[in-house]
């Protein structure tokens, strides 16, 4: 990596940093016919996609008796991973359940009127994995849907050979209905459509890569999804009080998610900047998945960029609207306060975007590729659906009969107009 200026950034470097792509197009043909034979073949063509994709042949896509059972023999250890767990689910659960909105009902001079809050029925969670562990992705789908009250919480993860017992004793632990081996593009399409086997949900939830994100944007209208989710990023907004070690430190650990993974320093001293990208070079041939890393670091999108002024440096953060945002400075509270686009901050040197991962309590499913402009991460609001309450006395509708009447005369609409008319005659 090398130092830039924000200023000096030609158009097509700004495009990189402010256009990320999560390459969803390139696969979207090939998804759409995984999709349709799922939707028309059922567990057929789960257990045929589980070969071809996974190279495992699957028996029962009902694993939640494995869940069950992985959950009971880490117990049965004293595994300290599950004790991780389980700390890491308690701070989830204890942050969500601040989320609950309360129903309401309000008088408003003879006009009766509230809001009530009810979860959605039925919602599929997905959780990438297979051979790998990822059990902090099914605490952070499963646990705001159940605090929400959802009735069915459905998770659908990869197959493997040997299914990872972490993973499932995490969504055990979460609080799940139902487990699936499926993963990819048709997982996404069983837990939308349904198959013989997997419950079809009202709404899917969770990361992935490209194949799982290409499907969700397929099958959107059929089913609700949370919202279509890129690789992941990082920006770090700092000022000359900040470490560079630990700076390059939170840069080095979001590239080693993804060669696709956006990293990003921006900082109005010089030094400051020198430093961090020696320090995130000195780091990165540290880590085991150096060649990640170093993709990472190399993509378009990713730099350490010097700022004129802390202003400018805010201007750059607001434009690129980060998944995970880092301000390490003075005045941490002041540049937040200026911060409007961003799906999760971290204020202080003590404050790296893995605590957030794993254990804070927030919630690690958030918004990429801008997405922070328009939308909030997973929250228990996601699983929640609102709807309005009235009751009008006489003395309110006669108040308002004759705006209601005019109005729906204007509109040409007689027969609302005499449904008011109606109740004083």
């Amino acid at each position: 990596m090398d130092v830039r200026t924000v200023a000096d950034l030609s158009p097509a470097e700004r495009r990189a940093f402010f256009e990320r792509d999560a390459g969803v197009e390139g696969v979207r043909e090939d998804v759409r016919e995984i999709v349709d034979r799922v939707r028309e073949e059922g567990d057929v063509a789960v257990r045929e996609f589980a070969e071809e994709f996974d190279g495992v042949a699957v028996g029962n896509v009902d694993i939640t008796d494995d869940a069950a059972r992985a959950h009971e023999e880490l117990a049965d250890a004293d595994d300290p991973v599950l004790d991780a767990v389980r700390e890491a689910a308690a701070n989830v659960r204890e942050f969500h359940e601040r989320q609950r909105p309360e129903d309401w009902r309000d008088d408003f001079g003879g006009r009766e009127l509230g809001r009530r809050f009810r979860p959605i029925d039925r919602v599929g969670v997905y959780v990438p994995g297979g051979a790998a562990a990822y059990p902090s992705s099914a605490l952070m789908g499963v646990i705001p849907a159940v605090v929400a009250g959802v009735d069915h919480v459905a998770v659908a993860t990869p197959p493997a050979a040997d299914l990872n017992p972490v993973t499932l004793a995490a969504i055990h632990e979460a609080g799940a209905d139902a487990v699936y081996q499926v993963g990819g593009a048709q997982a996404i399409a069983a837990l939308a459509y349904g198959t013989e086997t997997v419950t079809r949900t009202q709404k899917i939830v969770g990361p992935g890569n490209k194949w799982v994100t290409a499907a969700k944007s397929i099958v959107q209208g059929d089913v609700e999804i949370d919202f279509l989710a890129g690789p992941s990023e990082v920006l770090v907004l700092a000022d000359e009080t900040a470490d560079p070690d630990l700076v390059a430190a939170d840069l080095v650990a979001q590239a080693e998610h993804d060669p696709n993974a956006s990293v990003v320093a921006v900082t109005d001293d010089a030094d400051l900047a020198d430093a961090v990208v020696d320090a995130v070079d000195a780091q990165a041939a540290e880590r085991e998945r150096e060649e990640t890393i170093r993709a990472a670091l190399d993509n378009e999108a990713s730099g350490v960029l010097r700022a004129r002024s802390m202003p400018e440096a805010v201007l750059f953060a607001e434009e690129y609207a980060a998944e995970h945002l880092s301000i390490v400075a003075a005045d941490d509270e002041a540049l937040l306060d200026r911060i409007t686009n961003a799906g999760s901050v971290f204020l202080g040197p003590y404050s790296p975007v893995a605590a957030g991962d794993y254990a804070a309590g927030t919630n690690h499913v958030l918004p990429t590729n801008g997405g922070a402009k328009r939308y909030g991460g997973l929250s228990v609001d996601t699983f929640l659906r609102s709807s309005t309450v009235q009751r009008l006395d006489r003395d309110a509708l006669a108040d308002l009969s004759e705006t209601v009447t005019t109005l729906a005369e204007a509109e040409g609409l007689d027969a609302h107009a005499e449904s008011v008319r109606k109740r004083f005659e």
